[in-house]
């Protein structure tokens, strides 16, 4: 590791041991720890040291308060440098205080606002407000946010989804104000001034001091790497919401320009919508967002099942001018399907929208769905993007941005959820909203929807504004569990429907759901494992199979490739002569990954073959039924696993097309948490994606035949997701299986990157992955989201 590199970066207090401050950051290999609280040796700390990068815990002695200073050295034998150093009277401040940081401050005087970033946690809930500088509570909009950068540093503890905060402040003449974080007693304050002058002087003398210091520890060359690292890091942090959506919400000119196109196709949209004690306030904001509509030629269809007349009569008065709103009073109120029912009865659309009744549309909703129905006239499903709204309507937050269809992520989850457009025909042949499935009876729809259309369509914008209510699904998950119920039972039907056989259960993560499928018949799975050398990864990994895989159908084919010490040979004579499925064949080329796999599939005797790594260690039992069960379905082509470092952190959940450092291809959530709940859960999720890794790769061996199995020109890198490209090309899906979990100890099969012919080589296969899939590069990843960052592997946004 370069000099320029080793620095402590994060410190603070364990939130589960009020005593215990832990200290983060680069390391230098080989080098132990050691802690000293003036010239007193700390001997109570604990450490982990792994990649070049450091854990230290230290427990604060007691009486801290009469040592001056803390200091953190790296020792090895004689050598030694200073890692870290603080004053003890600025560690003891944050002890027990709730914990925060300020990503930026930006103050824009001509708008008279000013944007504060960043995030803040606590052992307790943890509540966050604006005071003057008189301590009197001051205007300010809060906008609390997922930052799963905040859960995988403090995992110890759950701090919940939404640790990150954006603060909206109007302000005047004030001079400035203060942010408070709060839990009980407990109060953390940081003071953000609105002097010009001021904030250009302390952001000018604290970035001084800091690069004085930095410059003396690390040097000028150190110095220069920590510039770029912090322009990259500032160039890559998630952008708010808050400013994304003004953004990318269309103008006014665009909105008129909306309103004068017209289309080849120009159907006619219903949108059903069941009342029920509508306050007016939501109401009307609902109805205004139908009526500003930039697409006209649409039907609102509404029964009302009110026990009173209010609704009624303020739709009259304020809107019975409006020929395009149907109105139609029910006789009595029969639960949200059956009304819902009555307003499909009454719709003459082409196509039926579903909305609630308080939430709103974006005013392009229509024109963005007819649009897609014209580029696409064969679609019979459309959906959109969405997000919630506030109950006072002013702020819009928790933005959902979905694939496209992605039929084994909605029997996950119903994310399709709203908005939800399809075509007259296909309701006419799945029939109507359903009462026993009340509470999900949009998802039981949905899915047989899905069942029957010929293309699902999928617009990749925010359209739809769900309002948050403290007693709904949205904003609060407890106050419906029969509605999660339903939502089970919705799935199993569906299976039943399609005579698939099924078991599917309800997850801790409420309104997400498990789905086990069953191996049909014991097939026997072809196991292929490429191996030089590397005694002790393939022995472990062997030994892994035969001890933890439950599935016992299976053999195994070891491709030695050009091994040099005596040991694996001695190794491998061992196993052909206690394992009567287990075959060593010879592969005696240079390395490629491609052919070696090809030549193994030749001699393979199994109807599946699963391409595996030798430093893969089996960790769930049940990874190959659970993996298999779903490679037997005739809709799927291959099926990926979840892959864990030994830390239990993600290797791979996942191959996102377009990411990563050469724009290839990259993990999805790489290296967080592997129990970390993430944005849509997509670590948990068992999903449809475009391509998964070969390190734990199954398919059927009639299709790898029929693909002319991976393709040898890419002899190390992009062969595996070139394959799974080729794959859905001929219509087949590619299953990343969330339940079949390994541990992978790193890419230990060939040699890192590091000499010049190995370089050479990766740029070339790297361009001509370029140029054969630069159409789905161009377009973006289909099961990702073109609103997404492909910097990071963490569903940001992007700018």
């Amino acid at each position: 590791m370069s000099r320029e590199l080793i620095e402590a970066e994060r410190e603070r207090f364990s939130l589960k041991e009020e005593n215990c401050y832990r200290i983060e950051g680069a390391w230098k290999t080989g080098y132990v720890p050691k802690v000293y609280v003036d010239k007193e040796q700390v001997t109570d700390i604990s450490y982990a040291e792994r990649e070049g990068q450091m854990e230290l815990s230290i427990k604060i002695p007691e009486h801290a308060q009469l040592y001056k200073k803390v200091y953190v050295y790296g020792v090895k034998g004689e050598a030694r440098y200073l890692w870290f150093s603080e004053q003890m009277k600025k560690i003891l401040r944050k002890q027990r205080k709730p914990q925060y940081f300020i990503d930026y401050a930006d103050v824009d005087f001509e708008q008279h606002r000013c944007m504060v970033s960043g995030w803040a946690v606590y052992s307790e809930p943890l509540e966050i407000y604006v005071e003057n500088e008189k301590g009197e509570r001051a205007e300010f909009s809060l906008e609390r946010v997922n930052r799963s950068d905040v859960q995988q540093q403090y995992q110890e503890w759950d701090v919940g989804k939404e640790s990150g905060f954006f603060l909206d402040i109007p302000f005047r003449e004030e001079k400035g104000f203060r942010v408070v974080f709060s839990a009980g007693k407990q109060r953390t304050i940081r003071y953000v001034s609105l002097q010009k002058r001021k904030i250009a002087g302390e952001k000018a003398e604290y970035y001084c001091q800091k690069g004085i210091h930095y410059l003396k520890v690390h040097g000028v060359a150190g110095f220069a790497k920590k510039l770029m690292k912090k322009a990259e890091e500032y160039k890559n942090r998630p952008y708010p919401y808050t400013r994304w959506y003004p953004k990318h919400m269309p103008s006014q000119a665009e909105l008129e320009k909306q309103r004068g196109q017209s289309f080849a196709y120009d159907p006619l949209i219903s949108i059903v919508i069941p009342l029920y004690n509508t306050p007016q306030q939501y109401l009307k904001e609902l109805l205004d967002s139908v009526q500003a509509q930039t697409y006209g030629k649409f039907q609102l269809c509404l029964a009302d099942g009110s026990d009173n007349g209010d609704v009624e009569a303020y739709i009259r008065e304020h809107y019975g001018n409006e020929k395009r709103f149907v109105y139609h009073r029910l006789e009595e109120n029969d639960g949200i399907s059956r009304n819902t029912n009555e307003a499909i009865k009454i719709a003459e659309g082409d196509f039926i929208m579903f909305s609630d009744h308080d939430d709103t549309l974006a005013p392009n909703a229509l024109y963005e769905i007819v649009k897609e129905l014209n580029d696409y006239p064969e679609t019979d499903v459309v959906y959109t993007d969405e997000d919630k709204v506030t109950m006072d309507g002013k702020r819009y937050y928790d933005p959902h941005f979905k694939p496209d269809f992605n039929l084994d992520m909605l029997r996950c989850n119903n994310y399709i959820c709203h908005i939800f457009v399809v075509k007259r025909e296909i309701v006419d042949q799945v029939g109507l909203l359903r009462k026993e499935y009340d509470g999900a009876q949009d998802f039981d729809f949905v899915l047989r929807c899905c069942e029957k259309a010929h293309r699902i369509g999928h617009v990749a914008k925010i359209l739809y504004h769900w309002r948050n209510h403290p007693a709904s699904t949205a904003g609060n998950p407890e106050s419906k569990m029969y509605a999660y119920e339903a939502g089970r039972a919705a799935v199993q039907a569906h299976y039943d429907r399609l005579g698939i056989r099924a078991e599917v259960s309800m997850t801790e993560q409420w309104g997400r759901y498990r789905t086990k499928l069953f191996v049909e018949g014991p097939p026997l799975v072809s196991v292929i494992i490429p191996n030089k050398d590397h005694k002790a990864d393939l022995e472990r990994c062997i030994r892994s199979l035969y001890e933890k895989t439950s599935y016992d159908n299976f053999e195994i084919l070891i491709v030695e490739n050009n091994s040099t010490g005596k040991e694996i040979f001695r190794y491998y004579k061992e196993l052909e002569e206690n394992y009567d499925n287990i075959r060593v064949l010879r592969w005696e080329g240079a390395f490629n990954y491609s052919a070696i796999n090809n030549y193994a599939a030749k001699e393979a005797k199994g109807e599946y073959l699963l391409l595996l790594n030798n430093d893969i260690e089996v960790k769930s039992e049940k990874w190959m039924e659970e993996m298999l069960s779903y490679c037997q379905r005739e809709d799927v082509g291959i099926v990926g696993a979840k892959l864990l470092y030994p830390n239990e952190k993600i290797q791979h959940a996942g191959v996102i097309i377009g990411m990563g450092p050469s724009h290839t291809a990259g993990h999805i959530f790489y290296n967080f948490p592997g129990d970390q709940f993430v944005y849509a859960g997509r670590t948990q999720t068992t999903q449809d994606l475009s391509a998964v890794t070969a390190a734990c790769m199954m398919t059927k061996k009639s299709l790898y035949e029929e693909l002319g199995g991976m393709d040898e020109d890419f002899q190390v890198a992009f062969n595996d997701i070139d394959f799974c490209l080729r794959m859905r090309e001929i219509g087949k899906l590619v299953v990343f299986q969330a339940y079949a979990e390994l541990y992978h100890h790193e890419s230990l099969t060939r040699g890192y990157e590091n000499r010049p012919e190995n370089r050479k080589r990766f740029k070339d296969e790297t361009r001509r992955f370029k140029s054969r899939w630069k159409e789905i590069l161009r377009k973006g990843d289909p099961y990702y989201n073109p609103n997404f960052s492909l910097e990071r592997s963490d569903c940001v946004l992007s700018e």
